[in-house]
C-alpha cells in the first residue's frame, strides 16, 4: 500500500493557496512554504509514477520561479527527474517530465 497522498497534476504555489491569511507572513516564510509544498508534490509525483506534474510559480518578482528553476535542476543532476520547461501557453507554470 503506498504511504504518500497522491499528488494533485498541477499544483499551485501561490501564497494565497497554501496559507488563510498572506499579511501573517514575511515574504521568506511564504516563499520556504512553497518551496516545502514544491518537494512534497514532486517527491510524491516520483513516488506515484507521474509521467509529469505542473507547477503555478506566477509572476511576481520571480523569486519563487527562480528558486524553483535551481530546485529543479538539482533534481535533473541527481537523474530524479528527465527535464523541465516553462509551459507553452503560460511561462508562469512550469512542466517537470519525470519520466522518459
Amino acid at each position: 500500500m503506498r504511504t504518500l497522498p497522491k499528488p494533485p497534476k498541477t499544483v499551485d504555489l501561490h501564497a494565497e493557496s497554501l496559507v488563510d491569511n498572506i499579511h501573517d507572513y514575511e515574504a521568506d516564510e511564504l516563499l520556504a512554504l512553497a518551496i516545502e509544498r514544491f518537494r512534497e508534490c514532486l517527491d510524491a509525483a516520483i513516488y506515484w509514477d507521474f509521467a509529469e506534474i505542473k507547477f503555478i510559480h506566477g509572476k511576481g518578482k520571480g523569486r519563487l520561479r527562480d528558486v524553483l528553476y535551481e530546485e529543479l535542476r538539482d533534481y535533473r543532476n541527481s537523474g530524479t527527474i528527465n527535464s523541465y520547461y516553462p509551459a507553452y501557453h503560460n511561462e508562469d507554470i512550469v512542466v517537470v517530465n519525470i519520466g522518459l
